[in-house]
């Protein structure tokens, strides 16, 4: 049974669309765009410095012979289909090729760990699986034994999407055609499985109407960002259903996508395809950002950058105001010749709009980027919702909110601040899990783990998440996300979890961002540059750690301050288990993992404060 919660208390104002009608296969959007525009370039992949771009048309012939090889393969009608990849374009053809030929696909995340990868085709019941290379099909080959359903793989750098084509050359277009015309709208298209920061992942069932509905009502939202001409830069996994919202609806209205599946390449690939908006996490901002200071404290002009910034700031926040004043005005211009025009060349000169999604996004960045010509609209959803459930305008922009609901979209808020929501947007089920689908939903809206507020004109802001909500011994509930987003903010810093359930005060566990130390230390005379493990016991280290917590403590009460903190000399990566492949934290793990250094920093000394900051004893190696 659903939970029977109190009837919520305060909803979102927006017209409500009206159902929506069946528009069957997820897959017609490819075709209706193919038939609308044959001509317009809408993928594009990278060789070097050179972009190449695919019509409309041209992919929907790839789409269509990979699809017959499926069909030509003896994949029927519903089956399970496993996508293991980076993020390149052959991910998009062979997603809408799973839907044209009547399948489910399962995207798995190309740095999953064995064990991960097993559980999700296992679970999924996966019947096939294409792979991006080698690795992966023996990773997939030394499991296939535990998974008696498990038969053919393709992959994709050995030429397994040109076999697979050469395997349906018989198969006709009318028997194309009528797999894809059996699909309706609330048949199933995709099991995502969610991040796994509360356990074991959960397969979320998002049907065709929830992509086509949603791409329909973003679209509404939206309309500057997807406008003709424009196009985006995919760097983030495909397997995470936020990318993956952003490549169906660029496929519907025709938006030219690149891809980069190295992220360390990720600003000379933004500068040479030079897209017109942007879709990231809140970490990719804040790197931009940092790298962009490091650079100018490297050439001599820190003091130069850290006042164009402040400006910035200052000029974004005047324009909510509605007055700018002529003072601000002038340094506004003057540091637009100086610094920001330099930072938009380096985004490629013709960025205007970013989507920042799957956590918060600090405000200061948020004014910082808007005073650069760099829109970001903050957006909020999750894998159940099919990635937006709301989003800002580029006309009503309300810093530090997440804006109103999509159109087809409501958004209410219970008696004890969860955010929930129902609409166009919200998933199917849990794959084979009734007992968790029963207790996501309350009276018909799906319940999201999150808090949050609504003002009266339905802009909904996030305050936390209720599962994630810090007591002190005191009694005090404290959220750990503005903490941490404003201490993240410092270049040295990589990662933050704030921690004190049930402790006399609050605290951190911090890590040193490895990228940017031999630019801090280069910037600051320190040679030879600190290793990453000197850095940690450094005490210059600890009193720059220092400043980026007294300025995230001014933003909050003196109970909710980071009262003390340790650094780790080990980082919180993927591959160590500590974070998500979108970058959130797996704040349980990390609780298990640094059980000792936690309880180090409460074992009672007097000295344990941010004014003197802790040295931890204790280390993982």
């Amino acid at each position: 049974m659903n939970d029977q919660r109190p009837v919520p208390t305060s909803e979102s104002h927006h017209d409500a669309a009206p159902a929506a009608p069946d528009h069957g296969s997820a897959a017609r959007l490819l075709a209706d765009r193919a038939r609308a525009t044959p001509d317009r370039p809408i993928l594009a992949e990278r060789h070097g410095d050179t972009w190449t771009t695919i019509s409309a048309a041209e992919v929907e012939r790839r789409v269509r012979g990979i699809a017959k090889g499926f069909v030509a393969a003896g994949l029927e009608p519903g089956a399970h289909v496993a996508i293991l990849s980076r993020t390149r374009l052959e991910w998009t053809l062979v997603d809408f090729a799973v839907w044209t030929a009547g399948l489910v696909s399962v995207p798995v995340y190309e740095t999953s760990s064995p064990d991960q990868v097993r559980w999700i085709l296992g679970d999924s019941e996966s019947v096939a699986v294409v792979v991006e290379q080698e690795e992966h099909a023996r990773r997939v080959a030394g499991i296939a034994a535990d998974l008696p359903h498990l038969g053919q793989h393709w992959t994709i750098d050995g030429g397994g999407l040109d076999d697979l084509i050469r395997l349906g050359e018989d198969v006709t277009d009318d028997e194309l055609d009528a797999r894809t015309a059996d699909v309706h709208g609330h048949d199933d298209a995709t099991i995502i499985y969610t991040s796994g920061t509360m356990g074991r992942p959960k397969g979320c069932v998002l049907r065709h109407d929830n992509f086509t509905a949603t791409v329909e009502g973003a679209t509404a939202a939206m309309p500057e960002v997807v406008a003709d001409g424009s196009s985006t830069l995919l760097f983030i996994p495909l397997a995470h259903v936020f990318a993956r919202f952003i490549a169906v609806m660029s496929i519907s209205t025709g938006v030219l996508v690149g891809h980069e599946p190295d992220t360390k390449d990720l600003m000379r690939a933004v500068s040479t395809f030079r897209p017109s908006f942007l879709l990231a996490v809140p970490r990719v901002f804040e790197k931009i950002y940092n790298s962009a200071e490091q650079k100018a404290d490297l050439g001599g002009r820190g003091k130069v950058f850290r006042a164009a910034a402040a400006t910035a700031v200052a000029h974004s926040e005047a324009l909510a105001t509605g007055r700018v004043p002529l003072g601000l005005r002038l340094r506004f211009r003057l540091f637009d010749r100086l610094v920001y025009s330099r930072l938009r060349d380096a985004m490629g000169g013709r960025v205007q709009y970013a989507i920042s999604g799957s956590a918060p996004l600090s405000p200061r960045l948020s004014h910082f980027f808007r005073s650069i010509g760099v829109l970001i609209l903050e957006g909020y959803g999750l894998t159940e919702t099919t990635a937006p459930a709301t989003v800002n305008r580029a006309g009503e922009l309300r810093i530090g909110s997440v804006g109103r609901a999509l159109p087809g979209v409501e958004v209410r808020i219970a008696d004890d601040e969860e955010i929930l929501i129902r609409g166009v947007d919200v998933f199917d089920r849990y794959w084979n899990n009734p007992e968790a689908t029963a207790a996501a939903f309350a009276a018909g809206w799906f319940r999201t783990g999150d808090l949050g507020r609504l003002d009266g004109d339905g802009i909904l802001t996030v305050t936390g998440r209720a599962k994630e909500l810090i007591v002190t011994a005191s009694g005090k509930n404290v959220a750990p996300a503005p903490l941490e987003d404003g201490i993240r903010e410092h270049p040295l810093v990589g990662q933050v979890v704030v921690v004190g359930e049930a402790k006399p005060f609050v605290a951190a566990l911090v890590t040193l961002d490895r990228d940017m130390l031999p630019g801090w230390c280069a910037s600051r005379g320190i040679e030879p540059a600190l290793s990453a493990h000197e850095a940690a016991y450094d005490d210059r280290v600890h009193r720059a750690v220092q400043e980026a917590i007294d300025a995230a403590n001014g933003r909050v009460s003196r109970a909710e301050s980071v009262r003390s903190f340790t650094i780790l000399d080990t980082e919180l990566t993927e591959a160590s288990g500590h974070l998500t492949p979108k970058l959130t934290i797996k704040r349980a793990v990390v609780m298990r993992d640094f059980a000792a250094d936690v309880e180090h920093i409460y074992a009672g000394s007097k000295v344990q404060t941010t004014a003197t900051p802790v040295v931890q004893g204790r280390r993982r190696r």
